[in-house]
This record gives C-alpha cells, sequence and structure tokens, in this order.
C-alpha cells in the first residue's frame, strides 16, 4: 500500500508552523509496512484542496490528510470534503457526546460554535477522537482511503494510535512486531561494524533500523508476518543473539529512558542521589525530576555554574580549583564528594565542563567534559570529549552522567 500525506494550512506555508506531523505519520505508516510516497502542504484553498486530493488519489491507496477542522470560519477542510465526495453535512451524535464529555470535565458549557464540531460529512465514518473536539473522519472512494485528522498534533497522534494504525493493520492482514533496544556509549558506525555478523544472520522478515541521536543509539527490530506468536518469539530469539555483541551498551527497551531505568534502580535499592552541575545547568536534574515519583530517591541539585559557587555551596577546596581549573578530574570528584555530603545521600553525580562554542583551549577544546560519581565506597571520574555543539554536548553529557550512574548501580 502506498500513502500520501496532505497538510492543510496557510500558516505552514509562510513558516509560521513547522510541520512536524508529517514526519512522525510517516514514522508510523513506515513502522506498520506502508510506504509514503508524497508529501504535501497546501494552503487553505477549496479548490486548492480539492484539485490535491484528486491528483493523490491516482498515486496512492490511502491519503492522510490533517487541518481545518476547527470550529471557525476560516477551517474549511469539512465543507471541502463535503463537495469532494459529493454529501452534506449531518450531525453525529457520537462526535457531540465526545464534545460534551471534554467539555464538561473542564468545567465549560457547550456554546453553539463548539457544537459544530459535531457537524461531519454524511458519508464518513467518525474516528473519536480523545483529546479534542474535532473528530477524525474515514472515507472509502473507489478504492482509496481517505482519512482526515485535525491539525493539532496531540490530538492527531491520539487519533493515529488508537484508531488508525490498528484499522489499517486490519485492513492489511499483516501482524507487525516491533522491539527497540537501547544502547549508550558508542557511535552509531562503531555500533554497527561490531553487530554486523549478527546483523547479517537476522532472517530475511526482520529489518533492523539504527535510530541514532544525542547520546544514544536506539536499534529497532520490525518483523512483518502473519503470525503474531511466532513473530514475537523470532524477535525474542534475535534479541538474546544481540547481547553478546551490544549487552556492554544496552541500557533499556522501547519506551525507557536513562533517567527512567536509573531511577527504577535507585528505587529498588532504596538509595538516594543528589546532583552538582556546571556545563549542564540543571539539565541533569530536570531528566530526573522528569520521572513521576522521583522524589521517592532524587533529594535535590546545585547548579554550579561559577568558581565561587563550586566552594561556596558545593564544598570544592579553593586551591582545588586553583591548582588544576573547574573543568578537571580533581574539581568534579570534589564536586560530586561535596554534594553527596551537603545533601546527605547514598549517590551523587557531579559534571564539569567546557559545552561551547566558546571558552575552549588547546589542552581543553570545547567539548571536553569532566563527570564524576561519588558513592557509599568511593567516587569515579571520567573525562569525555563530546564535540563543539553547545547543545548537543549538555544533551550528551546528560545522559553520560546518567549511564555513569546506572552502571555503578548495576556492578
Amino acid at each position: 500500500m502506498l500513502a500520501e500525506i496532505i497538510t492543510i494550512g496557510d500558516e505552514l506555508l509562510i513558516g509560521q508552523v513547522i510541520d512536524t506531523n508529517s514526519a512522525w505519520m510517516a514514522g508510523q505508516l513506515n513502522m506498520i509496512g506502508i510506504k509514503v510516497h508524497q508529501i504535501t502542504s497546501i494552503s487553505d484553498n477549496r479548490d486548492h484542496i480539492l484539485t490535491t486530493l484528486a491528483e493523490a488519489s491516482a498515486r496512492v491507496q490511502l491519503i492522510l490528510i490533517t487541518g481545518g477542522l476547527g470550529p471557525t470560519k476560516d477551517d474549511i477542510t469539512k465543507h471541502t470534503l463535503c463537495d469532494y465526495f459529493n454529501t452534506s453535512l449531518v450531525f453525529s451524535d457520537l462526535a457531540y457526546k465526545n464534545v460534551e464529555k471534554l467539555f464538561a470535565a473542564r468545567g465549560f458549557a457547550v456554546s453553539e460554535l463548539n457544537r459544530q464540531q459535531a457537524m461531519v460529512p454524511a458519508n464518513c465514518r467518525v474516528i473519536s477522537n480523545p483529546n479534542g473536539t474535532a473528530p477524525g473522519m474515514w472515507f472509502e472512494k473507489d478504492g482509496c482511503i481517505y482519512v482526515s485528522m485535525p491539525g493539532v498534533p496531540f490530538e492527531m497522534k491520539a487519533i493515529m494510535e488508537q484508531e488508525i494504525i490498528p484499522q489499517l493493520l486490519d485492513k492489511l492482514n499483516k501482524v507487525i512486531i516491533h522491539r527497540t533496544i537501547l544502547t549508550e556509549g558508542v557511535g552509531e558506525s562503531h555500533l554497527a561494524a561490531e553487530i554486523e555478523p549478527w546483523e547479517d544472520s537476522l532472517p530475511s522478515f526482520i529489518k533492523l533500523a539504527y535510530l541514532p541521536q544525542p547520546g544514544m543509539v536506539r536499534l529497532r527490530l520490525t518483523a512483518y508476518g502473519t503470525n503474531r506468536d511466532e513473530l514475537q518469539q523470532a524477535v525474542s530469539k534475535a534479541e538474546k543473539e544481540l547481547y553478546p555483541y551490544a549487552g556492554k551498551y544496552i541500557f533499556g527497551y522501547d519506551d525507557d529512558t536513562m533517567e527512567s531505568v536509573t531511577g527504577q534502580l535507585l528505587r529498588k535499592k532504596r538509595a538516594t542521589l543528589s546532583t552538582a552541575e556546571s556545563c549542564t545547568g540543571g539539565n541533569i536534574a530536570q531528566l530526573i525530576t522528569s520521572i513521576a515519583g522521583s522524589s521517592d530517591y532524587f533529594k535535590g541539585s546545585i547548579v554550579a555554574y561559577s568558581n565561587e559557587i563550586k566552594e561556596q555551596f558545593v564544598g570544592v577546596p579553593h586551591q582545588v580549583l586553583a591548582d588544576f581549573g573547574a573543568v578537571s578530574e580533581q574539581t568534579v570528584k570534589a564536586m560530586a564528594e561535596g554534594i553527596r555530603n551537603r545533601f546527605s545521600t547514598d549517590y551523587a553525580i557531579a559534571v564539569s565542563g567546557i559545552a561551547g562554542p566558546g571558552g575552549g583551549t588547546a589542552e581543553k577544546p570545547v567539548g571536553t567534559t569532566w563527570i564524576a560519581v561519588a558513592t557509599p565506597s568511593g567516587t569515579v571520574a571520567l573525562k569525555f570529549l563530546f564535540g563543539d555543539h553547545r547543545g548537543r554536548n549538555i544533551r550528551k553529557a546528560s545522559v553520560a552522567a546518567l549511564n555513569m550512574l546506572r552502571k555503578t548501580l548495576t556492578e
């Protein structure tokens, strides 16, 4: 099956809003074996929409449309779809019940304008929208499936995940199994070289995708077939066979994050954590506290950006800073030990580095970062050279620091 994605909205064409919907939808379709043939962004113009739909239907069997479904006069997609499918708007009880439910949860009364959201083309199948008032709409005509959804990403994603993807899988009579393996501490090319024998041994119905991002590489296994149990067994077997090649890099699976995995280990040990951050500016603490229940193990953090704060509040001796500098093994160890003692925690993380783009020297170039983990039995520090991009350096340092703690907790 071939698909085309059509995003509607003048705001997309003038650069006011970036179209993230298309990339996300394309990824979801790819994972179920549907190839995206074309992505098109068009204006809120009736003739433009009608022409684009007609042209797309000659190329593909599935058309996903987002945008133009709001209750205001500039949202013309529903009326244009009525013209395209030679029908008219009718009131949908299903869609209206969803509107009432959402407004009741927020303590608002449904206005006449909001009630208009329940008006849909007579020949569409209404798709429930759990996060908004505009329903999704499913049409079929001359062997082509058309799905119209709101342009708000939060709403569109829920409709896709809960309704559209399962229905497309039923149409395809296909079972697809995904397993994502999360690695840290190795680049994409080095990882590919190390696991090449394993990759070459994968059966033809299992595909491997490398999904790198700052600080980690995700390996996604996708198996296609008709028997779910057999596919699951094959993916599990492949996962086990990967471990001898990449086990030292693997920290989690699927929706795991470094911060969630580390938090689970701390909770299991009933251990507490504190952080002292310089170059990461509190990003490690932000990642830790993004996990619900992190107050069980995380006591707090000091962003010690200046040497003065490192001395006065974290406890780094003045002479250590004078002799070795802020970005050094000696300083970062003193930071980790100082914050651990000050906050009375079992473990502590400290980071100090040169995030960039300026501030580097020949001896300590931009990206030089020292990370330390203080434990009940001692302190370990490692040096990293991350590169010259400030944002990526902060992200890489944060993930590396949490991974150092994770390894300490598992060892």
